[in-house]
């Protein structure tokens, strides 16, 4: 044994020395890794080098950033009390330009650095009045990268200083500086303004967008009271659009405009702003007559989408009040379970809003508080707030306590209804719903289900499919309207059930995109108004509850032919009017029309050659490029309130083409 290990080790030097002599002939063909490969990033190269590290991307929400960073600056000295004007202008050429009336960046020069404090600010990283003394006590860009970083993605950028009875001015290219700081001027004003335009090196588009602009500034002035916010939209010829924002309710007007197109179910909000251990604390809600919940959470201002310690404690105050005054009124019996996270947080629409003196972001992007001292003043504050509001406010307690009673009921018997699914489905083959003609292909990356409107289309579908790979799923009539029904009676309804069974995915907790069966999923409605309407109630449902599966691309719509043109044995099709319009000029007279209302006009070989056949269909892929904007239609066209759908189809009343009548 040890003779054999001596060998062993013999042969392994042999064969090491071999290769240390084959590495040592290519060695001049290796990299080098010494001291002179390790390279030091100075300045702003850093933020150049790896932008997303600063700005979280380079498309369309890394470019608005940058705006948003200089507004964060003006907006904490609105917070210090020093501000009360910011206006943000959009010129030609992608030009920003955003102006304060706050102190002004100081210009005189900076002891550690030597340089005017403004370059100092405006070309270093980490460098900021926002890391101690009392300049400011509160604020959201407490790293102090904010404006360098816009200044070190900017193909040029200008600042002008009011202050010290001057006007100061310096211009910087790709975050160096052109000149020295230069006095200009005279003013008796104060404040900043920063110009700057975004480098195409660095974003591949550069497009502003208005409405997300506005929409993030009408934010931080429902946050921040007593600011008056201006936009001025110079791109397009003619008059500018100018559109201000002001309001003095700070979150009460917040909660106002949230839930503006809802049916509250509480006569007064629970509102609470108070200081607790130098944290403090702002928050408000209400309760809808609906199901979805809305909570947003800030820290000095700064959206944090990810939430953190601030909305945690929100959480729990609520949560522990709600099941104190339910037991303590015997709406909850002592046998009975406590109303839980999920139950009082069904159908709440609630801000939180927290100023903290050192907040602790996780990342430049600022998605989520991690303080634990917020946690305790937001669940102290609220807490004691939320006691007092409750006994003063007996009616809206008893609404807000029945509403979370009813979350209780519904979340037993839905999961007990998804129980059911699930065991239908876990057969898969043997359990699919009868009326759902299943293809013979068990891969899913080929195989597609037609969701058809009907049992006619169905009947035709059917027979014209590729059984291999094409399953036709036909649906009675209209689909339960999702947005306004709760999980049980979502899945008690025979059309969802079946859908949902087909799918493989299971449905809320349990779902699992992996488990599709299906890639290709497309609906397949009528060309007109009733199809329209199935169409848009398939989406809701797809949107509400299975997302994932639009994200993954799996969800088409089909695009059925409008009409068929023949003329003696030529037969074409036409999906547009334009089409039509074309074949017409085309085949000259004698040409006879025909008008598809319903797929069961077709014969199985029409509806295969137009709609189905993968060589010669026409799908549409549904996405989603905006999911606030898709939730805001989807809630107007599909939610309770008229009001809002009412304006809706009076503003796009005469852009409706093709309306059957």
């Amino acid at each position: 044994m040890c003779c054999i290990n001596r060998n062993q080790r013999l042969e392994e030097g042999a064969l090491f020395n071999k290769m240390a002599e084959k590495s040592s002939k290519k060695e001049e063909k290796k990299p080098s890794y010494t001291a002179k490969d390790i390279y030091v990033l100075e300045g702003l190269e850093p933020v150049r080098k790896r932008p997303g590290m600063y700005i979280g991307t380079t498309d369309v929400a890394g470019l608005h950033h940058l705006i948003w960073e200089v507004v964060d600056n003006s907006i904490d000295e609105a917070m210090a009390g020093y501000a009360k004007n910011i206006r943000v202008e959009l010129s030609p050429n992608n030009r920003i330009t955003v102006i304060d009336d706050g102190r002004g960046i100081p210009v005189e020069i900076h002891p550690q650095t030597k340089k005017s404090a403004l370059e100092t600010v405006l070309t270093t990283l980490h460098a900021g009045g926002k890391f101690g003394g009392e300049s400011y006590k509160v604020s959201g860009g407490l790293h102090g990268v904010g404006v360098s970083v816009v200044c070190a993605l900017s193909k040029w950028l200008q600042v002008e200083v009011n202050r010290d009875g001057g006007i100061y001015s310096q211009e910087y290219e790709r975050g160096k500086p052109k000149h020295k700081v230069k006095k200009i001027g005279k003013s008796d004003a104060t404040g900043t303004k920063v110009t700057f335009e975004a480098d195409p090196e660095i974003f591949k588009t550069i497009e502003f967008n208005r409405k997300l602009i506005l929409d993030h500034l009408r934010q931080q002035a429902l946050l921040t009271k007593g600011v008056k916010i201006e936009v001025i939209d110079q791109r397009e010829e003619g008059v500018p659009y100018y559109h201000t924002f002001y309001f003095d309710g700070g979150l009460l007007s917040f909660i106002k405009y949230l839930s503006r197109n809802e049916k509250i179910a509480q006569e007064a909000p629970f509102y609470v702003h108070k200081s607790q251990e130098e944290v403090e604390v702002e928050a408000v809600f209400v309760y809808k007559d609906e199901i979805e919940t809305q909570e947003l959470s800030f820290a000095n201002n700064i959206y944090t989408p990810d939430g953190g310690m601030h909305l945690t404690g929100f959480r729990s105050a609520l949560t522990r009040s709600l099941n104190d005054y339910a037991r303590n009124n015997d709406y909850i019996k002592k046998a009975e379970d406590n109303l839980t996270g999920e139950d009082v947080r069904e159908g709440l629409i609630a801000i939180v809003s927290v100023k903290i003196r050192e907040p602790q972001f996780e990342g430049q992007t600022k998605a989520r508080l991690g303080n634990l001292e917020a946690r305790t003043a937001v669940e102290t504050v609220t807490g004691e707030a939320l006691k007092d509001f409750l006994e003063r406010n007996g009616t809206d307690a008893r609404k807000i306590i029945e509403k979370c009673l009813l979350a209780v009921k519904a979340r037993k018997a839905a999961k007990a209804a998804k129980e059911t699914v699930l065991r239908k489905g876990m057969l898969e083959g043997l359990t699919l719903p009868g009326k759902l003609a299943d293809c013979s292909s068990r891969n899913p990356a080929e195989s597609e289900m037609f969701i058809v409107e009907g049992d006619s289309a169905g009947g035709s579908s059917k027979q014209g499919r590729d059984r291999r790979t094409q399953a036709i799923l036909p649906l009675r009539g209209k689909i339960l309207n999702v947005e306004k029904s709760r999980m049980d009676k979502m899945l008690a309804n025979k059309e969802i059930r079946a859908l949902v069974v087909a799918l493989g995915t299971a449905i809320g907790d349990a779902f699992d995109v992996s488990k599709i069966r299906y890639h290709k999923i497309v609906i397949m409605t009528d060309a007109d108004v009733d199809g329209s309407h199935i169409r848009t109630l398939l989406l809701t449902f797809f949107y509400r509850h299975f997302l994932a599966i639009i994200e993954k691309g799996y969800l088409y719509i089909a695009q059925p032919p409008l009409y068929r043109l023949q003329k003696g044995k030529d037969a074409q099709y036409a999906y547009k009017e334009e089409e039509k319009n074309k074949l017409l000029n085309k085949l000259g007279e004698g040409v006879n029309i025909q008008r598809y209302k319903g797929l069961g006009e077709m014969n199985p070989g029409q509806l295969w050659e137009t709609t189905m056949d993968p060589a010669s269909r026409v799908l549409k892929q549904v996405s989603i490029g905006d999911a606030e904007e898709a939730d805001r239609l989807f809630d107007i066209l599909m939610g309770e309130v008229v009001e809002p759908r009412k304006h809706f189809i009076q503003s796009h009343a005469l852009s409706v083409k093709n309306l059957d009548i």
